[in-house]
């Protein structure tokens, strides 16, 4: 059975979309910490990211770096921070974070509420 990361890189589940290529797809996080929060996950179904072969593992580090680079000029924050946590989708996941202070990536802290109007202008801003 398909992960849901699954299904929404297929485009049976809908998200806001930032980034794709055959192997890779980069969407907004709907219950993200900052404007621009993001999720890369390869299109491979694998649960645990250093259970992928070194090729798609270092193939996944540099499409987050580009798209790392497209949210730091977004949202003109001081780094983008790579997380790798969750255990909720068995689906290999990276975090990409606008941050400006370590609390900034607090994930126990109230997450924001954005209308899908801000998702679309998001994801528009950053996919640019």
């Amino acid at each position: 059975m398909a992960t849901v990361f699954s299904k929404i890189a297929a485009g049976e589940i809908p998200s806001y979309k930032i980034a794709e290529d055959e192997r890779f797809y980069a969407f907004l996080d709907i219950n993200p910490l900052a404007k621009g929060h993001t999720l890369v996950i390869p299109k491979q179904e694998v649960d645990y990211l250093y259970d992928l072969d070194d090729d798609t593992l270092a193939g996944m580090i540099l499409f987050a770096k580009g798209i790392a680079a497209k949210i730091k000029a977004y949202t003109d924050c001081n780094r983008v921070a790579t997380v790798v946590l969750g255990l909720e989708v068995p689906h290999a996941h990276i975090h990409l974070i606008p941050m400006n202070s370590e609390k900034d990536v607090d994930f126990s802290r109230e997450k924001l509420k954005l209308t899908p109007d801000e998702f679309a202008e998001i994801a528009l801003n950053i996919s640019k």
